[in-house]
């Protein structure tokens, strides 16, 4: 354990808040890691796209969501001659004109399942979805993303919002990802100011603070750090739009200070088994997996009901 006493975030601010936090867990999540552990061992032990490990991976998810009630889409797109499938799920209720979305990539690199990197995410997202339904009572429409070839060049991502109009880019009020959420030596972050882009959105200081305030709720005490510039929030942040990253770690050393915060190893990687053979469902955090998913509702049904406090961009 660290030896900080455990935070405590601000009261949930809306019954949808409460609802999610309290219906979402890591034992949630975990069910479906397990059912994409099972495609990755069918299909020569990953969930790289293209590939049939990845393809299974979205008519799971696909038929998950179906089932929930959510409209989906499995929009392709184009990477040397392979035809890859996103997934796009809508609540049929909300305003269209105001989307909160957020979104993890699906795929896991050629080497490994990819439990962590990025099961995890992919997994937290989808309980979330199953918990909310897709006829909630929110202001704004609620979309969710499953990337395909985040681990290429983000491949999924920056194709969808490249051809997005720019009116339909101009509803999407935020955007929150997932990716590497259950981090085995944990540390939890959220990737919310400068780094690779000194000029992001304005709104993604109120999406970070929001996460961190919902990630305190759970009982830890999160830090806000630069953007990795690495993952699936790049295209939106080249377009304009505010965005935030629930972040564990991956192949950096644990300081001294942070084992102190969160416990663990100081001196050894965040996850070990970063891009390797070996992440598979003994390298997932379910602690850290239980709170990602429950801050990350929470965080979805704060702005689900209200986008008012994001700046114009």
């Amino acid at each position: 354990m660290a030896a900080c006493s455990a935070p405590t975030g601000p009261p949930a601010s809306n019954p949808l808040q409460r609802e999610l936090e309290a219906a979402t867990s890591g034992t949630g999540s975990l069910a479906h890691l397990r059912k994409l552990q099972r495609i990755a061992d069918q299909n020569g032990g990953n969930r790289a796209s293209p590939g049939p490990g990845y393809d299974a991976s979205v008519d799971y998810v696909v038929g998950v969501l179906r089932k929930a009630g959510w409209q989906v889409s499995t929009p392709e797109f184009d990477l040397d001659g392979d035809r890859i499938r996103n997934v796009i799920a809508e609540t049929k209720t909300g305003d269209s004109d105001r989307v909160v979305m957020a979104g993890a990539h699906l795929d896991s690199v050629e080497d490994g399942p990819g439990m962590n990197d990025n099961g995890s995410g992919s997994a937290a997202l989808l309980e979330i979805a199953v918990r909310m339904g897709g006829s909630p009572e929110v202001s704004n429409q609620v979309r969710l993303a499953w990337w395909g070839a985040e681990e290429v060049d983000m491949d999924g991502s920056t194709h969808y919002v490249e051809t997005l109009s720019r009116a339909d880019r101009g509803n999407i009020a935020l955007y929150l990802n997932l990716d590497m959420v259950a981090s085995p030596n944990v540390a939890y972050l959220v990737e919310g100011k400068g780094g690779c882009d000194e000029d992001a959105a304005d709104g993604s200081t109120e999406v970070a603070r929001v996460l961190t305030e919902r990630l305190a709720g759970t009982g830890v005490t999160p830090e806000i750090i630069e953007f990795m510039c690495d993952s699936d929030y790049m295209p939106f942040m080249d377009a304009g739009i505010a965005t935030a990253g629930a972040f564990t770690g991956d192949d950096e050393k644990k300081t001294p200070k942070q084992a102190r915060r969160w416990g663990g190893q100081a001196g050894e990687d965040f996850d070990p088994c970063y891009h390797a053979s070996c992440d598979g469902l003994h390298n997932v955090n379910v602690k850290a997996l239980d709170h990602y998913t429950d801050a990350v509702a929470g965080t979805l049904g704060y702005f689900a009901l209200s986008v008012s406090r994001l700046s114009a961009r």
